[in-house]
């Protein structure tokens, strides 16, 4: 797959060389190829400058375990150690279009699309960071997936083939962008599917998710079910559960309704502080999730890394770009 944005003179087997180096071992710089001819790591060190984009900026938290880079100024990567998984929260681009008023990333507007390469030099970087391959990717960063559907793709299947993520954990996230759901449900991905709701009816929706006016509520979980039963790879709803917003019992009672019969997941998450949004106390999301096991949904919430350093779920906009 031609996924480098330079090109690898000499025979093919160079070519395999330099793949080994950059998608197995992670590799930041030619000079570090030592069996590659000293002559060609200068040539490609001076035609390309660096491997992959580096940082501009990191920031850790969780004692390191967590760690959020900023890449041109513009888009930001993160990427968390567990015990039993190492994690890379992935942007697709830089800023976001779609408006969402509780995100800090569509407060700040859409810059523009991340190419294949700059998504798959992400996951590259935590690798590197981890010191092995990542075992999770979620394209859960800055932007829309399937608003840069082609390049999406396209570097999903390189993070697949060429770095080894199964397939199976990578995940693509949406804000509800139906005709998109329904192509990537015909791509033989086996990816997983995390549709953003927020709210389970439409006037509380459009007033959090603008999109929300074009493809409302009950298309979206259309969508979301056509791919669960089509493609046969889980289905989860991410849940931003806002204080006093989308929070109340009636709103998980109509949320069980909704996908009722289905084995979608629901990732219920604390909002994160973001400007004119607040966060629920504990009592209230243990209540919203407790409404929403007792009909039977299968829902969990979702653990909460980098808020010291705005890393955190809906938080994510590049300073440089959006202000101090």
């Amino acid at each position: 797959m031609a996924i480098f944005p330079f090109e690898i003179p000499g025979p093919a087997f160079r070519e395999r060389q330099v793949r080994t180096w950059v998608f197995q071992r992670f590799a930041d710089t030619f000079s570090e190829m030592t069996d590659l001819p000293l002559g060609l790591r200068q040539e490609l060190a001076r035609v390309c400058g660096e491997v992959r984009p580096r940082p501009t900026s990191v920031l850790e938290s969780d004692g390191g375990e967590t760690r959020k880079a900023l890449f041109d100024g513009t888009y930001e990567t993160v990427a968390m150690r567990y015990p039993d998984r190492r994690t890379v929260c992935v942007s697709s681009q830089s800023g976001c279009g779609l408006g969402c008023t509780f995100c800090a990333t569509g407060q700040m507007g859409l810059v523009r699309n991340l190419s294949a390469w700059e998504i798959v030099a992400q996951v590259l970087w935590a690798g590197w960071v981890f010191g092995e391959r990542p075992s999770n990717v979620v394209l859960m960063g800055m932007g829309e997936p399937l608003a840069n559907y082609d390049n999406v793709v396209t570097a999903v299947r390189a993070i697949n083939d060429d770095v080894g993520v199964s397939a199976r954990r990578i995940t693509v996230s949406t804000v509800g962008l139906v005709p998109q759901i329904d192509r990537l449900a015909s791509e033989p991905l086996p990816v997983t599917l995390a549709l953003s709701l927020h709210a389970p009816d439409d006037e509380t929706r459009s007033r959090l998710v603008p999109i929300n006016r074009r493809w409302p509520v009950a298309e979206c979980i259309a969508a979301a079910r056509r791919f669960r039963e089509g493609h046969g790879r889980r289905v989860s709803i991410e849940y931003a559960l806002i204080d006093e917003v989308n929070d109340r019992p009636w709103q998980a009672a109509r949320l069980a309704e909704l996908i009722k019969g289905s084995d979608i997941h629901v990732n219920v998450i604390p909002l994160n502080p973001t400007p004119g949004f607040g966060v629920p106390a504990s009592p209230r999301v243990e209540a919203f999730t407790r409404e929403l096991r007792a009909a039977g949904v299968n829902a969990t919430v979702r653990d909460s890394r980098g808020g010291d350093i705005a890393a955190a779920c809906g938080q994510l906009a590049a300073e440089t770009v959006a202000g101090p």
